[in-house]
């Protein structure tokens, strides 16, 4: 006769066969996503639709590889920039280390403004005052001296909110995006306003794009032979501002081809969203980055001065984009 304790072994073991494949097709299921720190929302599918429609052979919105372009605002699209800019921050350390050489600072805005800290003064001295700011400290060195110390500043510098190194508060979902967009064909380009030299020292470490697919803002360099060693020095003079209706022409000159996807977070990224989606057939993707959770980074749109979302989020509903809702759209924001 079958005996009871047979039974409820055989009840148990059938209970632990159950549940071990269920964990294997969870388990199977979160490795076959390529996106695992965003949530199964409507943004979500609309970005893994558009991928699926462009790769798919057969498919009528089929696009050949070599055409797969993708572009990427970086400040406040891949990675934090509330409450300044990230090079902003940047360039008031650097004005902190070369005051001494300079004692007149102490007297001569913006640098005033800089050396105390004082944000409303130094936003009060306008586009003028912040690219004087910019230009004295980064200039007057090659580009090999300023690669360095961009790279010990990263290595040290500090978010003032979140106590971690500014190279860890980039936007994991995001991250899973570059990868998920690189591993269906696609080339990854950083189109931002900040300084392209900034960038290129760490952007292959943290996103995987490599220096050649940076595009950004730059200042005016020179050849120079120093002590018999070719040099590239950097000059006091603006060369070229990648932001606004800037980001189109940097794509067309540097990259040579109209992508078809573009995501970015504010009004600086209008143009380049447009130029990339208002082309027609085939399939193109925009998408806006909703800065809207307080909790785990900040809340922001068109009440801000650092990556205002105005006139971008109002031509998002008239042109289509995916306007990606931080808080709802993002298990999480960066990674733990």
């Amino acid at each position: 006769m079958f005996a009871f304790q047979d039974f409820i072994k055989s009840a148990r073991d059938g209970t632990l066969a159950v549940a071990a494949v269920l964990l294997f097709v969870a388990s199977a299921y979160a490795q076959s996503d390529p996106l695992p720190s965003w949530n199964d929302t409507a943004s979500k599918a609309a970005i893994v639709s558009f991928v699926e429609k462009v790769t798919g052979q057969g498919s009528p919105d089929f696009i050949p590889e070599p055409e797969r372009v993708a572009v990427f605002d970086n400040d406040g699209t891949l990675w934090v920039e509330h409450p300044i800019y990230v090079q902003l921050a940047f360039a008031l350390d650097r004005v902190k280390v070369l005051a001494p050489q300079h004692p007149e600072w102490k007297e001569t805005q913006p640098f005033k403004a800089a050396l105390e800290g004082d944000m409303k003064a130094l936003a009060a001295s306008g586009e003028k005052g912040l690219v004087e700011l910019i230009m004295t400290t980064h200039a007057g060195m090659t580009s090999s001296d300023f690669q360095k110390i961009v790279t010990d500043w990263l290595a040290s510098a500090r978010d003032p909110k979140f106590k971690r190194p500014y190279t860890e508060l980039v936007y994991q979902p995001m991250v899973e995006l570059l990868a998920y967009f690189r591993a269906n064909g696609f080339k990854t380009f950083i189109v931002s306003g900040g300084g392209i030299e900034f960038m290129r020292p760490w952007a292959e470490k943290v996103y995987g794009v490599p220096p050649e697919q940076v595009i950004g803002s730059s200042i005016k360099t020179e050849f120079r032979m120093q002590d018999d060693t070719p040099t590239l020095y950097r000059l006091p003079e603006v060369n070229f501002i990648d932001d606004k209706a800037g980001k189109p022409v940097g794509i067309n000159q540097q990259i040579g081809r109209r992508p078809i996807a573009a995501f970015g977070n504010s009004d600086g990224d209008l143009e380049m969203l447009q130029w990339t989606t208002m082309a027609g057939a085939p399939a193109r993707l925009g998408v806006l980055i909703h800065h809207t959770d307080a909790e785990h980074e900040y809340a922001y749109d068109r009440d801000t001065e650092v990556g205002r979302l105005d006139k971008a989020l109002d031509a998002a509903a008239i042109a289509g984009w995916t306007v990606v809702d931080m808080k709802a759209d993002w298990k999480h924001v960066f990674k733990d």
